[in-house]
């Protein structure tokens, strides 16, 4: 069975979908839907349109560069049928295929620990820069209730020592006081 892939967008396309435009020069251009082929009269560059493959590889979001890929190179070369050739070379598309899969999940990987750290870098400046707004009024509480305690304790002692010296204020000595009888 022989998947070709679109012109535009370069996903794959199955035996009996997509259409073909054949131009006056004879080059053959497939197309997966109609979406494709309508950007492609619209002269529509593929490597800017978003949703294309080769938009994601120029872009860097999909692997683009690996030497794995060179094994899925068409080659027009006719070569005549060896059995052991054939094994060999379909055990060596499982091991390539299964190579690919690990580099791009790995790929893929990178790229998005690089974006969480580009996000919590820009969430703590964005803390340290708006701390009023996120501020709780219970933030200080601790410290409020220690100096409140503090002064109440100051309070207390102030109050006694008033207390005391009204008291030696009071206390008059009656040996002194002999002068005066009632």
């Amino acid at each position: 069975m022989r998947i070709d892939t679109c012109y535009f967008c370069s996903s794959k396309i199955y035996p009996g979908h997509g259409m073909h435009f054949v131009r006056n020069d004879c080059k053959v251009f497939k197309f997966c839907r109609s979406k494709c082929h309508r950007a492609f009269q619209k002269k529509k560059n593929p490597r800017r349109v978003r949703w294309t493959k080769a938009y994601r590889k120029a872009v860097g979001k999909e692997l683009a560069v690996d030497p794995s890929f060179e094994i899925e190179k068409r080659r027009n070369i006719p070569m005549k049928y060896d059995r052991e050739f054939w094994q060999m070379s379909m055990e060596a598309i499982r091991k390539v295929t299964e190579i690919q899969k690990k580099r791009q999940s790995t790929y893929v990987m990178q790229r998005l620990r690089k974006g969480r750290e580009v996000e919590q870098h820009r969430d703590i400046r964005e803390v340290q820069r708006d701390m009023a707004l996120i501020r709780s009024p219970a933030a200080g509480l601790k410290q409020r209730l220690a100096t409140e305690e503090k002064l109440l304790e100051e309070e207390q002692e102030n109050d006694v020592e008033m207390v005391t010296a009204t008291e030696e204020e009071n206390n008059i000595d009656h040996s002194k006081l002999s002068y005066i009888k009632i």
